[in-house]
Order: C-alpha cells, then structure tokens, then sequence
C-alpha cells in the first residue's frame, strides 16, 4: 500500500512526488514512456518556473538541461491584426527530455520509487484505498491511499472517471536548419487567424529553428504549416536548408472561464489533466504549483488521519491553487486584450 500514487513524470508529477517523498511518505511516480522522453513543448523556463524550480527541488535548474540561447528574454506577440506586443521576462531555454528527467531522478532521491514505461491503465475506489491498474511488460495492481493524476490530456484516468469528452488542441512544429531575421533570444507567437486555429510560435534551440502551429482539426496542419512557413519568409526573411525532424502533441483545450477539475475522490487532478495551462501552452510552472499544491492538501488532511476528510482536502486544494487560478486567467485576459480571436476570455 503505497501513501500516494503519482501518474506521469513530467514538472507535475515530480513536483507532488519531491514534496511527499521529502516528508516521509511511500511514493509511487509512474510514468509512460521511457525517461528521458521528448515532450513537445517550447522549453522555455519563465521566471516563475525558474523560482519554483528553486522552491521546490533545492537547488537552481542545471546547465546541462540547457540549450543556446540559455538566456531567453521574453515573448513578442503579434496579434491578428499585425501588431507586435514585446513583453520582456528573464527566463531559461531548457530541452524538456533532460529537463523532466531531472526533476524525476530529484523525486527519487527524495525517497519516491519510479517506474517509466508503465501505463497507468485505472483507478477503482475501495473502503481502504484505490486499486490502481498499471501495464509495464505486463498488467499487474498495486494499492494507494490516493493518486495523483498528472499525466495531461492524453491520460485515461480522468476520461474514465468523468468520462469526459476529448477536448484538444493538436501541436505540430519542425526543427530546422537555416536562417531568419529575427533576435533569437526570443519566443515569437502568431494570432492572426490566416496562420493557425489557435496560434503559430517560432523559437530557437542549439541553432535549430523550431516552426509551429497548433490546429482543433488535426487535418488542417498541412495547409496552416504552409501558411506560416510563407509568412515567416515574406515577413522575416525565413530560409530552411533543411528540416530534420518534425513532432506531434496534444494540448489542452482551454475553455473561456478557465474551467477546473481537481479531481474526483481519492483521485486528484493537476496539472494540465485538472486544466492548468497558460497561454501559447506555457503549463511549466503551472503544473509544478498545481502538482505541489495538491501534495500538500493530501498531506496536510488526508494521510494523517484515520478516516481522510475529502471535503476538506479539496478545500485545501483549491485554496492552495487560488492564486495561479487568477494568474491564469490574468494571462488570458492579457492574450484577449491583443487579438480579438480569443476575445472570450475577457474577464
């Protein structure tokens, strides 16, 4: 019988696995792939995930998960009609597989025991605890007094709890060789409608220009790809030598109101399976403060106790993530108030 169960190793998972693993409890921290995985993502640490890092794991985010140019400086947004908004943050450019699997080997050196390339398959509810269902080489059980669900959207857990319906947003970006007229240093999104369904992003890494554009129908990426290539080139001078690789993701769907689920009994949600994300897929440090606070709302009410209180676990956790709830929708507001296509999410 394992205190807590955390599924899915990324920023999230580690962050709730470090912090119950620091106080003693027996952790499980499972994760699907193998470790270290890609994870599709812009790898840029903003000055709040840096600070958590810190907070969280002990010690400052190292070298080695870093990648030229190590010091990124903030978003530039162009919103629909052309116009470019610079907003300047110190911050980290990191690769996320070196990344997250620092932070795993960190929850383990906390006390927490890892398992990668295992599939958490179900979650069943019992008087003493939950029977989680995992598949490594083979299917097998093992018991938790709760879980913590961190493994995105592409997770079953919650799908099968809530059964809720899919909501994505697909990603699709390429890493290429070639050139641009445009400072590096930078993260650049695009929210004119004519290049995405959601938004186009451009940055660099290890001299790797990284091309993006996130669509609701994932059959649209060709024709949006190309029309963000041919902007790049018209307005940024753009020439690809060579595209070597190109990646998939799913994201969350993020709906007006920033709408929450924290969970459902013993199971608690974080992270982007709870919905926290902040715009342009920045969920770094918010799956870190989600993760953490639904860490403490367990230890804090629910493995001290004989008979766990729910109510006031959930209590807890809400509180706990109050303030990065109204960061999040503070960010929208901001992203709403520059492109009339995400207008819904005004406050």
């Amino acid at each position: 019988m394992y205190d807590v169960i955390v599924i899915g190793a990324g920023p999230t998972g580690s962050s709730a696995a470090k912090e119950l693993a620091s106080n003693g409890y027996r952790v499980l921290l499972v994760e699907k792939f193998k470790m270290p995985r890609n994870k599709s993502c812009s790898g840029i640490l903003i000055k709040k995930s840096i600070d958590l890092v810190e907070q969280y794991f002990g010690e400052a985010t190292p070298v080695y998960t870093q990648c030229t140019p190590t010091d990124h400086r903030g978003m530039i947004f162009t919103n629909d009609k052309g116009k470019e908004y610079r907003y300047e943050q110190e911050g980290l450019n990191i690769w996320r597989s070196s990344f997250d699997y620092w932070l795993a080997q960190k929850a383990v050196e906390a006390g927490a025991e890892f398992r990668d390339e295992t599939v958490a398959l179900s979650c069943i509810e019992h008087l003493k605890g939950i029977e989680v269902q995992l598949k490594g080489t083979m299917e097998y059980t093992e018991y938790a007094k709760f879980v913590i669900a961190c493994d995105g959207v592409v997770g079953s857990i919650k799908r099968k709890l809530l059964n809720a319906p899919k909501n994505y947003i697909t990603t699709y970006q390429t890493f290429n060789k070639g050139s641009i007229d445009l400072d590096d240093h930078y993260f650049y999104a695009y929210l004119q409608p004519q290049l995405s369904e959601y938004d186009a992003w451009f940055n660099v890494k290890d001299n790797y220009l990284i091309l993006g554009v996130s669509v609701k129908d994932m059959r649209n990426i060709d024709y949006y790809y190309s029309q963000f290539l041919s902007y790049m080139e018209q307005h940024h001078n753009l020439k690809i030598e060579k595209q070597e690789q190109e990646e998939k993701w799913l994201i969350a769907h993020i709906m007006p109101g920033c709408p929450l689920e924290y969970g459902k009994g013993k199971v608690l949600f974080a992270g982007e399976t709870a919905g926290f994300l902040n715009p342009m897929g920045e969920g770094i440090s918010a799956g870190m403060e989600s993760g953490y606070a639904a860490a403490k709302a367990i230890e804090r009410y629910g493995l001290h106790n004989l008979n766990s209180d729910l109510e006031k676990i959930y209590s807890a956790y809400r509180s706990n993530t109050a303030s990065l709830k109204s960061y999040m929708e503070r960010q929208w507001n901001f992203v709403a108030s520059m492109a009339s296509t995400f207008e819904q999410f005004k406050l």
